[in-house]
């Protein structure tokens, strides 16, 4: 059985839409404050996803530092998912296995909740 802990992490983008997020992408800022892609959550449910509906915002063009990066559908995968950029000013509290690669979880992450008590400052440094 693996180790797993919870974690904070910035919600950075999310696949499906902004009214039925389908799964999250999550980093965490670096030393330089430069968002870091630190992994994503499983498929979440609709009622977990039903926290996020009103909460995220579309990035704007040329505002978000993931504007040029591709995340795979699975570790080693070519494949890419189709993802939405949202203003990374959320925080979501995850389940995670401790296995990293590099600052990122190697497994994808459970969403615990969503955490509107805590500012992405407050969020851990990549």
């Amino acid at each position: 059985m693996r180790a797993r802990q919870t974690a904070e992490a910035v919600v950075g983008a999310i696949t499906g839409t902004l009214s039925r997020p389908r799964m999250l992408v999550l980093g965490r800022f670096d030393g330089e404050g430069r968002l870091r892609y630190v992994g994503k959550t499983t498929q979440i449910s609709t009622t977990a996803a039903q926290q996020f509906v009103g909460q995220l915002t579309a990035a704007s063009l040329g505002t978000h530092p993931w504007e040029d990066a591709r995340f795979s559908t699975a570790w080693g995968s070519r494949d890419v998912l189709d993802t939405t950029l949202v203003v990374p000013d959320r925080v979501a509290e995850v389940s995670v296995d401790t296995a990293q690669d590099r600052g990122v979880w190697r497994h994808p992450v459970r969403l615990a909740r969503l955490r509107l008590d805590m500012p992405v400052a407050d969020v851990p440094a990549a």
